[in-house]
């Protein structure tokens, strides 16, 4: 599997905003007060979905071949991968089966149901319905979608960055929320040939920082169960084709705790109005334990998604009440 280039983001750009429009990029002068920086947030909680995923949907969906899209595509999910594959099918008259774990965010389960989706209820996190999906699919004979290590993926989700570049040229750094890292990868890309000096950051979970330890440590390494309400984080196996990128194009890697995270979804409700889920939170979270290294330069943060339980809202809203 070749891993996708710079070139890739860049023909992937007219596929995806074919189909959406560029999410904003706004400064959000209280929170540059509060964080010592010029602090910008890309707002990809404004997509049809309410997450980034879709434009790596929408670009692999829309390149599959005639065959492929004949037999459908099955994908293991948490819900924003799902969501994106979902909406690109219902797009392009592809049938879709996705595979979640059996506690999932009930909301997220109802919009890939509302957007045409078959679903699966399996397992207890993200990566035993991942095993049970991949044993489906040699089964039917379904085209599997990895939520990672797709290329296509890979290169639609690159062009949200292209959007904060053509936008605001020189960021010192981008903040990116990091699952199995589809996202940080695009952006890194971006950053590399746009803007060689920006700084790229992922943002993971302390209770599930699998990706972070493998790329520490230069090889794979696994995890127990995910230990955080973040779903969009919570992964406890690397994905080998992203962090094989990140390895190469990323800088940094930054664990947030649970409790940071909630802090940050009260933040960025109380100062921006924007509802984020944990994983979209998580740059936020970065920049406020990140303030002195950050102080003075330009920052995007990435909200990469606004998709919260609203039992975990009621929760987070409740600790301040």
């Amino acid at each position: 599997m070749d891993p996708p280039t710079y070139a890739d983001v860049v023909s992937a750009a007219p596929i995806v905003h074919r189909y959406l429009r560029p999410t904003p990029l706004y400064e959000w002068p209280a929170l540059s007060r509060l964080l010592g920086c010029r602090y910008y947030l890309k707002h990809e909680n404004h997509t049809p979905t309410t997450a980034f995923k879709v434009r790596g949907g929408i670009h692999l969906v829309s390149r599959l071949s005639d065959d492929e899209k004949q037999r459908g595509v099955i994908g293991c999910t948490t819900g924003n991968h799902g969501q994106s594959l979902a909406y690109a099918c219902r797009l392009f008259g592809v049938r879709c089966v996705l595979v979640v774990p059996s506690r999932n965010n009930p909301d997220k389960v109802a919009s890939m149901r509302a957007l045409g989706a078959e679903l699966i209820e399996h397992g207890r996190d993200f990566d035993e319905a991942r095993a049970h999906c991949e044993a489906i699919r040699h089964r039917e004979g379904l085209r599997y979608v990895h939520s990672a290590d797709e290329p296509e993926l890979i290169a639609g989700v690159g062009t949200c960055a292209l959007e904060i570049f053509e936008s605001l040229p020189d960021p010192d750094v981008l903040l990116v929320p990091v699952g199995l890292g589809s996202g940080i990868c695009g952006a890194a890309l971006v950053a590399a040939e746009r803007r060689p000096s920006c700084r790229v950051l992922g943002v993971q979970s302390e209770g599930a920082p699998a990706v972070t330890l493998s790329w520490r440590e230069g090889r794979p390494i696994e995890m127990d169960t995910p230990k955080t309400f973040a779903e969009g984080m919570a992964t406890r196996v690397p994905a080998h084709l992203t962090l094989e990128i990140m390895r190469r194009l990323v800088h940094d890697m930054i664990l947030v705790s649970d409790a940071e995270l909630e802090e940050a979804i009260r933040l960025l409700l109380r100062v921006t109005h924007n509802l984020a889920e944990g994983a979209g939170a998580a740059s936020t979270a970065a920049a406020w334990k990140l303030r002195p290294q950050l102080a003075g330069k330009t920052v995007v943060g990435v909200l990469s998604g606004g998709n919260l339980d609203l039992r975990d809202l009621h929760r987070i809203l409740s600790i301040n009440l």
